[in-house]
C-alpha cells in the first residue's frame, strides 16, 4: 500500500469529531485560524505533510494521533502498533510531540456529558458571549474560545478548575495529575508553577536544569532570554521585488537584469511562516530603492513599546553589502539595520531586531536550468571598481542579519519554487521552533541544509551567512 493509499483509508474511518479531536491536538503545528479550511482528515493528512510533522519515512505523529483519540484498530491494522508499543515510545523523554495541555484537554472534553456540558457553557455566560456559546459548540470548540480569550492556556488552568469543581469534580483528578507532573521539575527549582509565563519554552527550562547555580531563579532566565510574550509579536516586514524592468531601462550597465521569477513563492512561505509565529506581517511588491528607505524611515518612527521584536526580509537582487530596488539604485544592507538602533527607535532599545536577506552579495555564480541567481546575470554588466561596503549590522547590540549567501557569491532561486534559502529557512522555522529550538541553532541547521543542496548542471553550491549581536538567547514561541 502506497504513502497516498494508506493516508486515505485511514481518513475514511475517522468520523467528524475525532476530526475535530485530530485537529485540536495538532494546534501547534497547525494554528486554529489556519484549520478553518479543513473538512476532512484527509485535507488534515494533507497540512500535516506540508509541516513535514507527517512523512512517510515518519509516522510518529500519526501514531500519536490515533493512540491519543483511542484508534487502537486503526494502529494495529494500518501502522502495526499496539497500544503497549505506544505507551512505552510516549514514556520517554522528548518523545511525545503532542503538548501534554492539549492532551489534558481532550481528556477533560471526552469525559463531559451532554448536561455537563450546557453547565459549562452557563457557567461561562459572563467571559464569552451567548452568540458565540451555541447549541452545537463541543467542550473543545469552547476551550479554542477560552484560549482566544486568554482565560484558558498550559499555565492558566484557574477557570477550568473552578467550572469542573462546579461541574463533575473527579475532572479536576486530571487537572492535578497534569499540574503535578509538568509542575514537577519547577518546584525542583523552588519555584511556584504559576509564576512561570506561558511563554516559556522547553528549552528554556532545559538551561535551568543544567545550570541550576547559574540560574536559579526566574529573573536570573529572563535576562538571557529575550521577551516574546506580545502578539502580536512586532511587525514583519517583506519586500517583494519582481519586476526589474525600470532598471533595465535606465540603467545601461545592468540591461540583463532579469526579474525574479518565483520571488512570490518566497514572499507567501515567509508571511505563512510569521503569521503562524504571531507577527503582523506587512507586505510591499517592487519598490524602488527609495521607497524601501522611506517605508523602514516609517517604522522607524512607529511606536514598538507594546511588540517585543521586529523582522524584516529583503527579496531582491543585490551585490556585495548592498541590495537592488526596482530602479536599479542600491541600498547598503547597513543602512537598512541602521533605521532601527536604540538613538533612532527608542521603543525598539534592548529589543531583537532580525533582518533576513534574500539576495545575491556579489558576481561569482553559475547559472543552472530552472534555478536563477538574485544577482546581475552578466559579469560585465556590473561595476567592478565600486567599494562596496561590507556586510555589517550596527555595532549597538540585539541585531541578527540573516543572509542568503557568504560574501561577494551568489544565491539561487528556483522559478518554481522559490530560493533555496527562504524555503528552507521557513521549513526549519516551522519545525524548530515548537520545539523549543533558538533562532541560532535553527540558523545553523538552516546552513547545514542549505549547504547540502547543490546545482548539478554545474555543481555550484550556496552557503548562508548569520551575522548577529544578540546579547540572549531569541526563541520565537508557537503558543
Amino acid at each position: 500500500m502506497d504513502f497516498s493509499t494508506l493516508l486515505y483509508n485511514i481518513g475514511e474511518q475517522l468520523d467528524s469529531e475525532e476530526l475535530a479531536s485530530l485537529k485540536f491536538l495538532s494546534q501547534d503545528h497547525i494554528p486554529q485560524r489556519k484549520q478553518e479550511p479543513i473538512l476532512d482528515a484527509c485535507m488534515l493528512f494533507q497540512r500535516l505533510q506540508e509541516k513535514r510533522v507527517l512523512e512517510e519515512d515518519n509516522l510518529s505523529f500519526l501514531k500519536e494521533l490515533l493512540f491519543r483519540i483511542n484508534r487502537l484498530d486503526l494502529l494495529g491494522a494500518y501502522l502495526n502498533t499496539s497500544r503497549a508499543e505506544m505507551e512505552w515510545v510516549l514514556q520517554s523523554p522528548g518523545k511525545a510531540q503532542i503538548s501534554a495541555y492539549r492532551v489534558l484537554l481532550l481528556r477533560v472534553a471526552d469525559d463531559v456529558t451532554r448536561p455537563e456540558l450546557r453547565h459549562f457553557k452557563f457557567l461561562l455566560n459572563n467571559e464569552i458571549s451567548k452568540s458565540k456559546l451555541d447549541d452545537n459548540m463541543s467542550l473543545l470548540d469552547i476551550f479554542i474560545e477560552m484560549e482566544k480569550r486568554a482565560i484558558l492556556g498550559k499555565d492558566n488552568l484557574d477557570t477550568l478548575k473552578m467550572i469542573c469543581d462546579q461541574v463533575n469534580k473527579s475532572l479536576l483528578t486530571k487537572i492535578r495529575e497534569y499540574e503535578e507532573l509538568h509542575g514537577e521539575r519547577r518546584m525542583s527549582l523552588g519555584q511556584n508553577p504559576e509564576e512561570f509565563s506561558k511563554e516559556e519554552s522547553p528549552l528554556e527550562m532545559q538551561d535551568m536544569l543544567d545550570f541550576p547555580e547559574e540560574q536559579n531563579s526566574r529573573s536570573q532566565t529572563l535576562d538571557k532570554v529575550y521577551q516574546m510574550k506580545s502578539k502580536p509579536r512586532g511587525y514583519c516586514l517583506i519586500f517583494n521585488n519582481y519586476d526589474f524592468s525600470e532598471a533595465r531601462e535606465s540603467i545601461p550597465k545592468l540591461c540583463k537584469m532579469k526579474d525574479r521569477n518565483g520571488t512570490d513563492f518566497d514572499a507567501a512561505t515567509l508571511d505563512g511562516t510569521f503569521t503562524e509565529l504571531h507577527f503582523e506581517t506587512v507586505h510591499w511588491r517592487d519598490f524602488t530603492a527609495q521607497q524601501i528607505c522611506d517605508k523602514l524611515q516609517y517604522y522607524q518612527r512607529t511606536d514598538h513599546s507594546n511588540r517585543d521584536c521586529f523582522v524584516c526580509c529583503v527579496l531582491s537582487h543585490g551585490n556585495r553589502g548592498t541590495i537592488y530596488g526596482t530602479d536599479g539604485q542600491e541600498v547598503p544592507i547597513s543602512e537598512l539595520t541602521s533605521y532601527f538602533i536604540g538613538s533612532k527607535c527608542p521603543s525598539l532599545a534592548g529589543k531583537p531586531k532580525v533582518f533576513f536577506i534574500q539576495a545575491c552579495q556579489g558576481e561569482n555564480y553559475q547559472k543552472a536550468i530552472a534555478v536563477e541567481t538574485d544577482s546581475d546575470e552578466n559579469k560585465a554588466c556590473l561595476e567592478e571598481d565600486i567599494s562596496c561596503p561590507p556586510m555589517t549590522i550596527p555595532d549597538e547590540g540585539d541585531f541578527l542579519l540573516g543572509m542568503a549567501t557568504v560574501d561577494s557569491y551568489v544565491s539561487y532561486r528556483d522559478s518554481r519554487k522559490g530560493s533555496w534559502y527562504i524555503q528552507t529557512l521557513c521549513e526549519s522555522l516551522r519545525r524548530r521552533c515548537p520545539q523549543g529550538d533558538d533562532i541560532l541553532t535553527i540558523l545553523t541547521e538552516v546552513n547545514f541544509n542549505v549547504g547540502r543542496k547543490i546545482d548539478q548542471r554545474n555543481m555550484r553550491k550556496q552557503m548562508p551567512q548569520p551575522t548577529f549581536s544578540l546579547r540572549k538567547k531569541l526563541f520565537f514561541p508557537t503558543d
